[in-house]
């Protein structure tokens, strides 16, 4: 029997990049193109000990169904983590989910707020794996353009008129992915002016938030949000370990409570030897020291990829975050950008071509990202003088 898919799947085409995680099994592939922590950053040691700790002392509850909303002691150790990094983040009103991880935070918001034709803005480019959610949900997806210290809240004012139907904005204000941009205080104030105004939720994605290693912390969105219109987004993936899908949303309690009902059909709760692993990571560990830790090495990482760029990409333009994971370069536009992309898988190295990012992946992009976490050292500055020689030859 042939099958007939839902319409929401009629357009869906796997995730480009993980595609490409399968090509990067060769060992020979210098890996450009993830997202993956480094191997460094994993607390090995100090997980290890956590979990025979659970196992020893409360098996049973590890192993044991339990409530959708998240461990209990995890919730409470999650409110005094987001408090102690953002100070007046939780506001009266305010409620907390956890998630298996941020990816489903973000799907669950959607689920609960955008009926299929409402417009979800969002910036361009953007986190592919937030809008291909977007996109299970037939929502009208809009883009609105980057500037250097975030969205072009000009642009944004318009695209709300214009789309009076619009339900959300998904922003990642931090160190934004592909981009690595950080958007400024200034702008994070209007942008919540402006969507309170036009009565649009804000979905404050806030992964590699941190993974600050320059430049001086800029507040949350949501810690600006006396009326209850932010949904922030946060996951334990970037600085203890990806592979234990814990992830957490602070919302108001009645867009939580619709969250609650949505992850019961999903998946029922976050597994919750995982939520414990975690939570005894945050009640027990030097959470400040490895954070300081986890900067320190990226900070190096990101550095040395920069001053291989400096000197191989001559006629490339990229930026120099002040923290998270990726590089994002400009090649000239003379230069076709899967014609490089396929020139650098050629020779040995994986990245990730800029249109995978858009909203609307017709429009013409001369962009690429880079990824400095999940290489070694040496992967990093060999890879980028094959990368340089590559652009060389193309531009000969």
């Amino acid at each position: 029997m042939e099958l007939v898919f839902s319409h929401r799947m009629e357009s869906m085409q796997p995730s480009a990049i993980r595609e490409i995680f399968k090509n990067m099994a060769d060992p020979s592939i210098i890996p450009f193109a993830g997202g993956n922590p480094s191997h460094e950053a994993f607390p090995v040691k100090e997980l290890e000990n956590i979990a025979r700790i659970v196992f020893e002392n409360n098996p049973i509850t590890a192993l044991q169904y339990s409530v959708t909303e998240g461990y209990p002691l995890l919730r409470d150790a999650v409110k005094s983590f987001a408090q102690s990094r953002e100070p007046g983040i939780l506001h009266p009103g305010d409620d907390i989910i956890i998630t298996t991880g941020a990816q489903q935070a973000i799907d669950l918001a959607t689920k609960a707020l955008v009926n299929e034709g409402d417009t979800i803005l969002c910036e361009d480019p953007s986190f592919i794996g937030a809008l291909n959610t977007f996109r299970t949900y037939r929502a009208n997806l809009v883009g609105v353009e980057l500037e250097e210290d975030g969205i072009s809240v000009e642009k944004l004012e318009a695209a709300l008129k214009e789309h009076p139907d619009a339900k959300i904005l998904y922003l990642i204000p931090n160190f934004q992915n592909p981009t690595g941009g950080t958007m400024s205080l200034e702008k994070r104030r209007a942008v919540y002016d402006l969507c309170l105004r036009h009565h649009v939720v804000i979905l404050e994605d806030n992964p590699y938030g941190d993974l600050r290693f320059a430049g001086e912390n800029v507040p949350a969105i949501k810690t600006l949000d006396t009326e209850g219109i932010v949904c922030y987004c946060g996951t334990f993936s970037k600085i203890i370990s990806p592979g234990l899908r814990v992830g957490y949303a602070i919302a108001p309690a009645g867009l939580v409570g619709k969250m609650v009902v949505a992850k019961q059909c999903g998946d029922i709760h976050t597994p919750i030897l995982n939520q414990m692993i975690c939570c005894q990571f945050l009640q027990s560990c030097n959470v400040a020291g490895h954070l300081s830790a986890l900067q320190k090495l990226y900070r190096g990482k990101c550095s040395l990829m920069v001053q291989a760029m400096e000197e191989h990409f001559s006629r490339a333009r990229f930026n120099s975050p002040e923290g998270g994971l990726f590089v994002w370069c400009t090649l000239p536009d003379r230069i076709g950008l899967m014609d490089f992309i396929r020139a650098a898988g050629e020779a040995k190295v994986a990245v990730v071509p800029g249109t995978t990012f858009l909203p609307d992946t017709s429009r013409p992009c001369h962009s690429f990202r880079l990824n400095f976490s999940a290489p070694t050292n040496q992967q990093i500055t060999e890879g980028v003088e094959r990368l340089g020689r590559v652009l060389d030859q193309m531009l000969r």
